[in-house]
């Protein structure tokens, strides 16, 4: 029996093993639905927007937190948003990717 060899464009299935295109929703062998891939945002972009543009949410809304975002452009006048967005990017730049990936990437 050959060995099967995974090509660039191929995963193995979590469920069955067999090699799967890595686009595939669901193993056209065992039927099991494939994990979605989820985006990864960049920390340093999301901490030089919360620094430089923060005051107006601005990396709020890269990070897919639309709610906090428009929360942080009602507010912008208050000079406030600007000061959470300053802390906030540093916490950014300071974290690792690991924990920002965990909290941000969904």
């Amino acid at each position: 029996m050959a060995k099967k060899v995974k090509g660039a464009d191929e995963i193995f299935c979590p469920s069955c093993g067999e090699i799967i295109k890595t686009e595939a929703e669901i193993c056209p062998k065992c039927g099991v639905r494939q994990k979605q891939v989820v985006a990864k945002k960049d920390k340093l972009t999301a901490g030089l927007l919360a620094i430089f543009l923060g005051g107006f949410g601005v990396h709020k809304f890269y990070l897919n937190r639309v709610g906090l975002g428009i929360l942080y452009l009602v507010f912008c006048w208050t000079f406030i948003p600007a000061i959470v967005g300053f802390i906030e990017g540093i916490l950014y730049l300071i974290s690792t990717d690991d924990e920002f990936q965990k909290y941000y990437s969904k």
